[in-house]
């Protein structure tokens, strides 16, 4: 179920990107972050001129049991609402993968809701929801591998060397803010935010109930048993489609706080999946930044966004695009013929 995830330890290849961006006709650095960013795509690739070719949007949606105990400003009902509303076209992610070329499918990985199949929807349903964590498991060990299984099938069938994740789920910043909470030691307090816009009494009724979930599931510590007993599908499906892209050395698009935690669930089971992720931007939810520490990961982007759908992961996207247009066509200073800094001006003598 789990893949063995080999590092990216070519050193050659690493050296020679290095050298090619550091040729440019630019100061050495100039370009800043789109530097290493282009380094990292062609180390993940394989490739001295990467391109990225036919990215995946992928959005994993399912429902949460927890939602019952009044953590969510919003109703269930909003889960498959809002997946039809993708399908029509009518998200924010919809119209910025229109805007960005971004191929888009929404996954069913356990919504409460039964969809007529369309083109654009696939349906791994594992079931109707997760069960409410403050009274059980979320999911049993089965449910959860299962769901881990799907979500590195959805990537098998899927084209492209590029995979951007989002989600949708109401509840699922709960999910997200117990799994930081668990995995990395943190105060519940600092991992739960708003979410969709709690206010303040609802906020310390979420973390209220969460607290109490947390003590429920005291035992399981360990990142399968954690990720089982706090859900959701769609968090356990994504980890599962971030350990197979990675075993398939595509580009890892990371949206925000729960596509976060379900990098984190999969880098605790394979660490090296992280030389594969390219983290989108910081949102506004309260844990996110903490789990960005937890990841030591450096994001793009910082927009105050706190929507989810893999929306800040289709805003990143063109930077990706950028770099690596950058590191093909951008001209050397030999083919341009510019000096270097260190070069002599014509007719004077070298320095020493």
């Amino acid at each position: 179920m789990i893949p063995d995830i080999s590092p990216l330890d070519d050193t050659a290849l690493h050296s020679a990107l290095q050298a090619r961006i550091d040729g440019k006709t630019k100061p050495l650095g100039s370009l800043g972050r789109l530097e290493a960013l282009a380094v990292q795509i062609g180390c993940i690739l394989g490739a001295s001129s990467p391109r990225l070719a036919q990215p995946q949007l992928v959005v994993f949606a399912a429902d949460h049991g927890l939602a019952a105990q009044g953590i969510s400003a919003y109703p269930s009902d909003v889960t498959w609402q809002m997946v039809e509303n993708f399908l029509a076209g009518g998200a924010a992610v919809s119209v910025l993968a229109r805007q960005h070329g971004l191929a888009l499918t929404v996954v069913d990985a356990g919504v409460r809701h039964d969809f007529a199949p369309r083109p654009g929807l696939t349906l791994r349903k594992i079931g109707p929801g997760t069960a409410d964590a403050l009274t059980g498991p979320a999911m049993s060990e089965a449910q959860c591998a299962a769901a881990i299984s799907a979500g590195r099938e959805v990537v098998q069938a899927l084209p492209g060397n590029a995979l951007l994740l989002g989600e949708m789920g109401i509840g699922n910043t709960s999910a997200a803010a117990l799994l930081l909470a668990r995995l990395t030691g943190q105060p519940i307090e600092l991992c739960a935010g708003r979410g969709t816009g709690l206010d303040e009494a609802g906020l310390a009724r979420k973390v209220r109930v969460l607290r109490d979930v947390l003590a429920r599931h005291a035992l399981a510590t360990a990142p399968l048993a954690a990720l089982a007993a706090f859900g959701g599908f769609e968090i356990a499906m994504m980890s599962g489609a971030v350990l197979q892209a990675a075993l398939e050395r595509r580009v890892i698009v990371v949206d925000g706080f729960i596509a976060s935690s379900a990098v984190l669930v999969a880098s605790r089971l394979q660490p090296e999946v992280l030389s594969r992720c390219i983290f989108a931007h910081c949102s506004d939810e309260a844990g996110h930044a903490l789990m960005l520490r937890a990841l030591d990961a450096q994001p793009l982007l910082t927009l105050g966004l706190r929507l989810g759908e893999g929306s800040g992961a289709a805003l990143a996207w063109p930077l990706l695009e950028s770099a690596c247009r950058l590191l093909a066509e951008m001209a050397s200073f030999e083919s341009a013929g510019v000096s270097r800094q260190s070069d002599p001006e014509p007719g004077t003598a070298p320095t020493r």
